[in-house]
């Protein structure tokens, strides 16, 4: 682990890292179950507790999301059609 308890870049090989609060994919809930992370020195993100890439994470975690959402939005229109 580099300074600030987080996993070394694997871009750059540096040893600190800053967490990132809020993305575009994630709001701000995303990093935080990704443990998002970016590298002080090249500004790469990645996980904070691996060291790796979040790419496979955020992808999943987007994926999740709209699922969910069309899942909802269904079961909204079921409702309203049964409704009247």
């Amino acid at each position: 682990m580099g300074r600030g308890n987080y996993a070394i870049c694997y871009n750059c090989g540096a040893d600190a890292a800053s967490r990132v609060g809020f993305t575009w994919w994630g709001g701000i809930f995303g990093p935080m179950i990704l443990n998002h992370v970016r590298c002080d020195r090249c500004g790469t993100t990645y996980n904070g507790r691996s060291g790796k890439s979040n790419n496979t994470g955020i992808v999943i975690y987007v994926g999740v999301g709209f699922a969910i959402a069309g899942i909802l939005g269904a079961l909204a229109i079921v409702n309203a059609a049964m409704n009247g």
